[in-house]
């Protein structure tokens, strides 16, 4: 008789011992012979050396298919020890698996682009508009990447601007005061990654998320970085941010030309860089456009609908222009005859 600790290290517990620890008692019960207690994250072992060691290598195997699907149903549990192949398999297309257990997969042609361009690239620019799932795409690229244990942080970042609005005063400690510029990009990660495991990764740092403003004077090794929100930060922001590449770092940089919240007189470091950077090897821009909007349906109107307008409200600029224009080259012929 031995004794052996088994670390679940890549899953939150939870999931794996089921509702009521109901997969675990299934555990037990396909293994009568071993005595097996669970306390968090650790499964004590008690019992035949042989059976053990068949015991272990599938917790590993049930282990990998839960940090991959989020889920672990009993039919599963079942096929893996058995030596079957589970019923569930990932289909080509599919980045990473929600916390629910659906796959989330590029829902149009440009966010397929961005998935290919983060395989062939080490930089990507995502421009498009509101809804047209590029920060989300960007984030499910990251957390797969983890996952597959290529990189070994995330790190995410936005420039702390109002839009359009003047906050003031926030109170509480700098987290506090941040967060709401920030929480987007929690929103899509808590999609992605069951809350334990996502509060365990952001406390060792295996998941930062920060304003623009702290990553000055850091080397990012080992890490997918994403800049989103990029439409607002100034030409010396963005330059700092993409100089902070270091070595096994990917880094994705999205945003939306049309929603800068910067004051008049600033130029977006998003739209200068991008014009800098067209010819750099190494890098890849991806245009969505309000063909690849999936949220609500009357998303891609309004996105349509303010289109229209500024098109409109450029012609009439325009044609007032040349009207002055001419007023005054009439006037000029005028005194001059």
């Amino acid at each position: 008789m031995i004794e052996k600790h088994i670390v679940l290290e890549d899953i939150d517990p939870v999931i794996f011992y089921g509702v009521n620890n109901a997969n675990l008692q299934l555990i037990k019960a396909l293994y009568p012979k071993l005595r097996i207690v669970a306390r968090g994250n650790v499964i004590k072992v008690l019992g035949d050396e042989e059976e053990m060691a068949a015991f272990e290598e599938h917790i590993i195997k049930l282990e990998k298919y839960c940090a991959e699907y989020n889920s672990l149903k009993e039919d599963v549990i079942i096929d893996i020890i058995k030596g079957n192949a589970p019923q569930a398999e990932k289909a080509g297309n599919v980045i990473v698996f929600s916390v629910t257990g659906k796959p989330i997969i590029p829902r149009s042609e440009n966010q397929m682009k961005l998935v290919e361009g983060f395989q062939k690239n080490d930089m990507i620019f995502a421009v498009g508009p509101a809804g047209s799932g590029k920060t989300y795409t960007a984030i499910a690229l990251a957390v797969r990447a983890l996952k597959n244990k290529e990189i070994k942080k995330i790190i995410l970042s936005r420039p702390a601007v109002e839009a359009g609005e003047k906050l003031g005063f926030l109170p509480g400690d700098m987290k506090e005061k941040i967060d709401p510029y920030l929480q987007p990009l929690y929103d899509a990660l808590q999609d992605m990654i069951p809350a334990a495991k996502l509060k365990e990764y952001m406390e060792l740092n295996v998941i930062q998320i920060a304003p623009l403003a702290f990553m000055r004077g850091r080397t990012l090794n080992d890490a997918v970085v994403i800049l989103d929100e990029a439409q607002n930060t100034t030409t010396q922001q963005i330059k700092m941010f993409l100089t902070r590449m270091g070595m096994n770092t990917k880094m994705i940089v999205t945003g939306d030309v049309t929603q800068i919240d910067l004051p008049v007189s600033q130029t977006s470091g998003l739209v200068q860089s991008m014009k800098i950077l067209k010819h750099v090897k190494g890098i890849s821009f991806i245009e969505l456009n309000k063909k690849d909007i999936v949220r609500h349906k009357l998303v891609e109107r309004i996105v349509d609908a303010y289109e229209k307008y500024d098109k409109e409200r450029e012609l009439q600029v325009t044609g007032y222009e040349l009207q002055v224009k001419k007023k005054k080259s009439d006037s000029t012929q005028t005194s001059n005859p």
